[in-house]
């Protein structure tokens, strides 16, 4: 029959401690039907009480026995618990030292990060110690107002705070990135095209892998950036409402501080301490968006005005009938190029050795200046502005023009019926569709031009190449008109490295001759490491570009041969300094006096080097005061070739 022990326990005791003696060998009898189970029962529990009875301790004892069964039962229970404890405490619990240090530097880190995006300047020239030892006005104010707001508006404005920051940073660096390439800040409504052209120059000078790998690389570290800020000012913000107290303090004299200092006009190392920069740069943001969107109403009424408009065909250009015209752009080619004095002496010798080498082939030659629209980059404008008369200074305004009935000064030869027009693209290297406003019968862009060399960089093909194109596609056959040309030469462009070098007109073949030329060049990484190179390299790229052009007109131009060819745009501010001025050189070079005679009034110099006193005119007046110089003269017959007589034959001036 079993047989059992029961420990009686105190009635506060938590758990009862039951122990039974194992049961005797085989199985315990059972009573038939039940009939002893109760009286089984009753004397079980007179037993029990009888044995309980007989032992029971003195209340004293019973009492020290209590807390010891309660401290065992405790013990037992944390050992059996431990493991499960210790498994589930993180590193934070384990090693409270250094994640104390970890929060206090990840909170140091959020304060400089917030910081930073405060008094972070939009200008690479601004960005010294100095900038980052200010007092914010934005960051006492942002402060307060984060002290001030319930939790539940807090955590929103902390949130929109830091995405706004962000993005107030993110356009900062833009307006870095265009102020160091092409002198003027970032226009947040047109110049997000201008992407896609840095895509493609990346691609063209450091390859499709190296183009793919920069462009994700921004792409990570704008989402960072976000995010990051975000996460800052969140973090400061819970850091604020922690020490109330403190912080409101704080931000009380942190604020009188900053009014003092404004009032006094307090500076360290020349910057004014007390600072507004997230608030001017925002507000100077909103002006320029405002005048964005206003510039396209004003650009149209511009527009609609043109003098030349309703200019009969005869009357156009009288002045150059019989001679091939050709409109020649050099990519970066600037007043600096013949202005500083790193680089002058060199370009001028090229310059003044031109000049002597067209006057023995019987050119003479006439230059100034002309103020471009852009600088640094965007070629289009400047080539646009050039031959509309406008003013094209950003993406819409190109946009706009190209689209309109607006008469270019390539079109004007076209319009006049007298010229079969062409242009020379080497730098085209897709659907160009606003090519029909210049009214050019054929383009040839770099997929037309038979060159089967390297690539220099970005430029596609060398300039010696394209003018040997041009005399091979159209200037060296005979047409039943003369012909005006456009041509764009880039091998000046941006990075300048590597560059090509004068050849025999006869050795160019298909190009393949510029493999070696290539491979003997610079790595633009490696030059662009030095501001110095950069310059050097600059100035030789000029130099070559020169050369071609002056070399082609000793080998191939004529009696008819009219040359005007300028920069159209001043280089990066690595090369020209901040604050250059964006005067770009052109020049005049014609076989027939009777030429050079339609711009006697305009006071340029003679010679391909333009003086420092020589005339300065912006871009956009070339194209009337041209029309005005070759249109006809009092007296002149409409149509009338200049030199023609009644009933007679040209008279060609020449040698």
């Amino acid at each position: 029959m079993p047989h059992s022990t029961r420990l009686s326990q105190p009635p506060n005791t938590k758990k009862a401690t039951t122990t039974e003696a194992p049961p005797p060998d085989g199985s315990p009898e059972r009573a038939p039907d039940g009939a002893d189970v109760d009286k089984r029962g009753v004397d079980e529990a007179a037993t029990a009480t009888a044995t309980a009875t007989s032992t029971a301790p003195t209340p004293d004892v019973a009492a020290d026995q209590e807390v010891v069964a309660d401290q065992e039962v405790v013990a037992d229970q944390e050992v059996a618990a431990a493991p499960e404890v210790v498994a589930g405490r993180g590193w934070r619990d384990r090693y409270p030292t250094v994640s104390r240090a970890v929060g206090q530097t990840v909170t140091a880190l959020a304060a400089v990060l917030v910081l930073s995006a405060l008094l972070l300047p939009n200008q690479l020239t601004r960005l010294t110690p100095g900038e980052f030892l200010r007092i914010p006005v934005e960051g006492i104010f942002g402060a307060a107002l984060l002290l001030l707001l319930p939790p539940k508006a807090r955590r929103v404005a902390a949130v929109v705070a830091g995405v706004g920051l962000g993005l107030r940073t993110l356009l900062n660096c833009l307006d870095m990135g265009f102020y160091s390439v092409l002198a003027r800040p970032f226009d947040p409504v047109l110049d997000w095209i201008l992407f896609d052209d840095a895509e493609s120059f990346l691609k063209d000078s450091i390859g499709q892998a190296g183009a793919i790998g920069a462009v994700l690389g921004v792409v990570l570290l704008v989402l960072a950036l976000l995010v990051l800020m975000t996460l800052a000012v969140v973090r400061l913000t819970r850091l604020l409402v922690r020490h109330s107290a403190v912080a409101t303090r704080t931000t009380l004299v942190l604020g009188t501080a900053w009014i003092t200092c404004a009032a006094l006009g307090v500076q360290l190392a020349g910057v004014p301490v007390a600072a507004a920069n997230t608030a001017d740069l925002v507000q100077d943001s909103a002006q320029r968006l405002r005048a964005s969107l206003a510039d396209q109403q004003v650009f149209a009424k511009e527009a609609h005005v043109d003098a030349f408009r309703d200019t009969p065909p005869d009357q156009l250009l009288t002045g150059l009938r019989g001679k091939d015209v050709i409109f020649t752009f050099i990519e970066s080619y600037g007043r600096s190029a013949i202005a500083d004095p790193a680089m002058a002496s060199q370009v001028d010798a090229v310059l003044k050795d031109g000049t002597k080498r067209l006057r023995k082939a019987g050119f003479a030659s006439r230059s100034a200046w002309l103020t471009s629209p852009t600088a640094g980059g965007g070629s289009w404008l400047a080539h646009s502005t050039f031959m509309s008369g406008l003013w094209i200074k950003n993406q819409q305004r190109y946009r706009t023009v190209t689209s309109s009935d607006r008469m270019p000064l390539t079109d004007a030869f076209k319009r006049s019926g007298a010229w079969r027009t062409a242009g020379i693209m080497p730098g085209v290297t897709r659907s160009w569709p606003e090519g029909k406003f210049y009214g050019l019968d054929h383009v040839y862009d770099t997929h037309h031009l038979g060159y089967r060399g390297p690539q220099f960089s970005w430029s596609r093909v060398p300039d010696q190449y394209s003018l040997s194109a041009f005399e091979r596609l159209e200037h060296g056959k005979r047409h039943d008109k003369p012909l005006m040309s456009e041509i764009i030469l880039v091998s000046s462009h941006n990075p300048w490295a590597p560059i090509p070098k004068m050849i025999g007109w006869d050795e160019l073949g298909d190009g393949s001759v510029y493999d070696a030329i290539k491979k003997a060049g610079k790595d633009p990484k490696e030059v662009w490491k030095d501001p110095a190179q950069v310059r050097n390299e600059y100035r030789r790229a000029i130099q070559y570009s020169l050369h071609s052009l002056i070399s082609y007109m000793e080998k191939y131009g004529n009696k008819n041969t009219v040359l005007v060819f300028l920069g159209d745009h001043q280089p990066v501010p690595t090369v020209t300094g901040e604050n250059a001025s964006r005067d770009v050189p052109v020049a005049l070079v014609a076989h027939d006096p009777a030429v050079l005679d339609r711009i006697s009034g305009w006071n340029w110099q003679n010679g391909l080097k333009p003086g420092p006193k020589t005339p300065v005119w912006r871009m956009d007046t070339f194209r009337d005061r041209f029309l005005t110089a070759f249109g006809p003269r009092p007296g002149e017959t409409p149509g009338e070739t200049p030199g023609e007589t009644k009933g007679g034959t040209p008279e060609r001036s020449g040698h």
